[in-house]
């Protein structure tokens, strides 16, 4: 996702900062997996890292087991059987029926909301994002409702509170109810149910009790203000 070039990150607030640290880690981790971020989670680095940006959150949110003993090409290969190749197969040869399936754990909010349609999904989040200048890059565009986009969404929004002020968290508090919960659910639990998820079944783990508890604290604090 392409940001505007005014994004103020003067005098911030260490609490949100690191949730929007942690934001863009998940956001990553739900990408088709780069070789740097392999190693840092075969070497243990990746884990590290997040769990000293939640203990600056103040939110409690334990880090589940996030190695891979994996090698690169490996990771790779269980990250397209779970999140991206489908499943077909030909229930009648003579005529050619063919049964398919997506893959195991859709990265798409609208995957998981069946009383809304795709599009209603889609274009609420178009606006949300154009509210604030953003714009889906241009090079990798995907759907408005992919995972990956509104986790940055969401870390945008947390390094805006950080900087600029609470407007951001109430936007993001809203953005919670209106999309990310349902989608950081959804993926948490298809793969609870999935078996050989490796370390992407913790990203899951991770990802329901983050967003959760980011919901949650927000919902405390500006109770009074919505």
């Amino acid at each position: 996702m392409a940001t505007t070039p005014t994004d103020p990150m003067d005098d911030l607030d260490e609490d949100a900062a690191a949730r929007g640290a942690v934001y863009a880690t998940l956001a990553k981790a739900f990408e088709y997996p780069e070789e740097s971020f392999h190693s840092a989670a075969a070497d243990g680095t990746l884990a590290a890292d997040l769990r000293a940006c939640l203990d600056r959150t103040g939110l409690a949110v334990s880090v589940p087991s996030l190695t891979t003993d994996d090698d690169y090409e490996t990771l790779a290969a269980r990250y397209n059987d779970i999140f991206e190749l489908g499943y077909s197969e030909y229930t009648d040869r003579t005529d050619g029926s063919l049964e398919a399936e997506g893959p195991p754990v859709p990265l798409y909010e609208s995957k998981y909301r069946p009383d809304h349609s795709w599009n209603d999904v889609n274009l609420d989040l178009s606006r949300a994002y154009s509210h604030y200048g953003l714009e889906i890059d241009q090079d990798e565009r995907d759907n408005h409702d992919a995972l990956t986009y509104e986790l940055e969404f969401a870390g945008y929004l947390a390094r805006r509170e950080a900087a600029v002020g609470e407007d951001a968290a109430i936007a993001r508090l809203d953005f919670h109810d209106r999309h990310l919960g349902h989608a950081a659910a959804g993926v948490a639990d298809r793969l609870a149910d999935e078996p050989g998820t490796d370390i992407y079944g913790g990203f899951g783990e991770l990802l329901e009790a983050f967003v959760r508890a980011d919901r949650n604290d927000l919902a405390e604090r500006l109770e009074d203000q919505r």
